[in-house]
């Protein structure tokens, strides 16, 4: 296990956490955690403010071609597909890549080259047989399932997987990036330094890479 940055190039968003800190309610929480049009595509207090495919995540999809040594056909699943923004730049790399979601909302406003490819799942119970993929990812993903459910999430990552896989989550590593990320976070069940990231890595027999979203 390896930490690993496969996201560097992708553009850094400006956050407002001010403006996050004193609009956040418990029932903005609960309406972000439904996943649906006012996650997606509403206001940016309840989550993105508007999820639309620019072509960022394309240098991402070269990037882990490159490092796991995937070829045109092998099988790549992206556990938290969201719209399947990066299930389409992988596809047009020639890998044959697929995803699941928890959210209805996600995939019937999915990209219109990944329809079909998209499954609607949740992370601790993946619907494919073992050994099923070359490469799993979870990118801020796992962090919005409660411990035991993140536990069994890793557990279905290294059964699916056979050549790699790869997860992001929340993490901070000071007092002060732990405070600005309370502040900020809405969805997140789960978080905590690094040190403890790894205990939990180390209890589900987690076998893989990893990196960390800190909001700074």
């Amino acid at each position: 296990m390896s930490e690993l940055d496969l996201l560097r190039g992708l553009p850094q968003g400006k956050r407002n956490i001010k403006q996050r800190e004193t609009a956040k309610t418990q029932a903005l929480i609960d309406l972000s955690r439904e996943y649906g049009a006012d996650y997606f595509d509403g206001s940016r207090d309840v989550g993105y403010g508007g999820y639309r495919y620019d072509g960022r995540w394309v240098p991402v999809a070269r990037d882990i071609i490159a490092h796991y040594g995937l070829m045109p056909g092998d099988r790549i699943l992206d556990v938290g597909c969201a719209k399947g923004f990066l299930v389409k730049d992988l596809l047009a790399e020639g890998i044959d890549a697929y995803g699941v979601d928890v959210s209805h909302y996600a995939l019937l406003n999915c990209e219109p080259e990944v329809v079909g490819r998209l499954h609607i799942g949740s992370a601790e119970r993946l619907p494919f047989p073992d050994a099923s993929f070359a490469v799993v990812l979870a990118i801020n993903t796992l962090h919005n399932l409660k411990k035991p459910d993140l536990i069994a999430a890793l557990h279905e990552m290294e059964r699916l997987a056979t050549r790699g896989k790869f997860l992001q989550v929340d993490s901070y590593r000071t007092e002060a990036e732990k405070e600005i990320f309370e502040s900020w976070v809405l969805t997140a069940y789960t978080h905590d330094y690094p040190d403890g990231w790894r205990r939990i890595f180390d209890e589900a027999g987690y076998t893989g890479d990893n990196n960390w979203t800190l909001i700074n």
